[in-house]
């Protein structure tokens, strides 16, 4: 590992900072808190059992989260010491070998592929705000009209484009919209925005968990269906030790806590990238999680199943999916309380700010890279990002039968990339040989030490656990092994990628697919290029 200063400044640009250590805790907290709180964790948190599910959550909190965390917050604030803002940059700096090239090259591929996708949920959030406000979104007490009308606004009944013009006008307001506050640049575009997007989110949050919370028993002639119980649905430990067996739990809990702190996605290594060289890493790193973690628990677990619940009673919750779960259920949900056009709308605008804090961050990883390695200024570089996930997000939205491109992208980027990348940032970090030396530039201006037990977690236990979670994704999620009779039956990303006797090839699968070939296989083609021209 080199030092610091070994490796030259890629511009004579005048380097960026953050404003102040509270913007970049909110910008870092803004990119972890998203739809993930609000739909996803609660989702799995009542699929899986809210006892043994919170047990796997927080071992993977305190296993994987936090020390991986603090270890991508300091790769960063070393490598911006060295000159470098994108991963590919940083880890030229730091990794003199061509894997260094590769894990760079991810950090680029997953917030940029993840990106184009969740701008296409990120629209229906503020079309579902918008609808809300203008009365269209009051369906009565069916939920097969919500799930139609839901069908109908993102075109999961079939592809292409026709009859779907409100839609792409709001995508199109949407996707404009992240790259004009990237445009402004770190303090101005992204920083001023989260310094109020994000305390408008929590008092937004809080708002809405108020309301939910004095809910009471709504239908009088079901009295059980009361907010005590849909807390109770949400929160009561089940069969804990019958839970814990099930090793599907442990997968999806260890891939919240990695998607919900944006760890392994590049993110936090280019934010932390922008700070000096002697800010707290070590406190802002907890911080910045510390307010995702009261976002996901505090906020997403005490409203959308509570309030389905009521509503709907445990029949019309038990197996929702994150979308069936936000864009079916809660609709009917608020359109059912007094007022149903201002918490309705409260909510969705909840969710669009949370989205539109992760969008952003997403975003700058690519435009720092595209700036360090093409020598592009602020302009063409926002362009050239553009350019490259319109192509994605225009894939993502003619494909939508299914959502099948959007599922395929979220597969292999979304979560097969971002185990890799969260395990070789881990692995690199606490066995490059320089693990005391990584260990004191940690703490280098840190307000208070880490306890020496997450030496051992870093070192042993985090990688240990992530290769354990990993494979077990392999044989259960990809394979699809059935323990009971030690039969395969593959995930269906896997066939319908490459077909068999009974599945036809998909072909949005397949060109999404290639979309991400040719990003990944382009961009580690570009890196090495770029890495010449560093120096």
């Amino acid at each position: 590992m080199t030092s610091p200063g070994s490796a030259p400044s890629p511009t004579l640009q005048r380097r960026e900072f953050w404003g102040s250590r509270w913007g970049a805790i909110l910008a870092v907290a803004g990119s972890a808190v998203g739809l993930g709180n609000f739909l996803r964790f609660p989702g799995l948190a009542s699929t899986y059992g809210s006892g043994g599910f919170m047990i796997a959550y927080f071992t993977s909190l305190l296993i994987l989260g936090i020390p991986i965390c603090w270890v991508e917050w300091t790769i960063g604030r070393k490598g911006g010491a060295a000159g470098f803002h994108s991963s590919p940059g940083i880890f030229h700096a730091l990794i003199r070998h061509p894997f260094g090239k590769i894990i760079g090259a991810l950090g680029f591929v997953i917030p940029v592929g993840v990106y184009t996708y969740y701008v296409f949920i990120e629209t229906w959030c503020a079309g579902y705000f918008w609808f809300f406000l203008t009365g269209k979104l009051d369906l009565g007490s069916d939920v097969s009209a919500y799930q139609s009308f839901w069908s109908d606004f993102v075109g999961a009944g079939q592809d292409g484009f026709a009859g779907r013009a409100p839609m792409l006008t709001i995508l199109a307001l949407v996707f404009v919209l992240n790259f004009a506050i990237i445009y402004r640049g770190l303090t101005k575009g992204i920083e001023t925005f989260c310094r109020w997007a994000m305390p408008a989110l929590i008092v937004m949050g809080l708002i809405t968990v108020v309301r939910v919370l004095t809910l009471g028993a709504p239908d009088a002639a079901h009295p059980e269906q009361n907010v005590m119980n849909g807390l109770k649905y949400m929160w009561a430990p089940g069969v804990v030790g019958q839970q814990l067996l099930n090793p599907e739990m442990w997968l999806a809990a260890a891939g919240q806590i990695l998607f919900s702190l944006s760890v392994g996605f590049g993110v936090i290594i280019t934010y932390a990238s922008y700070l000096r060289s002697d800010d707290d890493v070590v406190g802002s790193g907890l911080t910045a999680a510390g307010v995702n973690e009261f976002c996901e628990i505090g906020l997403g677990g005490f409203i959308s199943v509570p309030a389905a619940f009521v509503f709907l009673g445990a029949a019309g919750v038990a197996g929702q999916a994150t979308f069936a779960l936000g864009f079916n259920v809660l609709p009917l949900v608020f359109a059912q309380m007094p007022l149903p056009w201002l918490f309705g709308g409260l909510f969705f605008l909840l969710l669009f700010f949370a989205a539109v804090t992760s969008s952003i961050s997403m975003l700058q990883p690519g435009i720092a890279y595209l700036e360090e390695g093409f020598g592009l200024r602020r302009a063409p570089a926002v362009g050239l990002l553009a350019a490259v996930t319109a192509v994605g997000t225009l894939l993502v939205v003619y494909f939508s039968r299914d959502l099948k491109a959007l599922d395929t992208i979220d597969f292999w980027i979304g979560t097969f990339g971002i185990f890799v990348m969260a395990g070789a940032l881990v692995l690199w970090f606490g066995w490059n040989g320089h693990f005391s030396e990584n260990w004191a530039e940690m703490h280098r201006g840190a307000r208070f030490r880490v306890p020496a037990i997450f030496k051992f977690v870093i070192r042993w236990i985090a990688p240990a656990y992530l290769i354990t979670i990993f494979v077990l994704w392999v044989v259960f999620r990809c394979a699809g092994w059935n323990p009971k009779d030690g039969t395969f039956a593959p995930s269906g990303h896997f066939l319908e990628l490459v077909g068999s006797a009974s599945v036809t090839p998909e072909p949005g699968v397949r060109l999404a697919f290639a979309f991400i070939l040719v990003l990944l296989v382009g961009t580690t083609i570009s890196v090495f290029k770029a890495s010449r021209r560093w120096g």
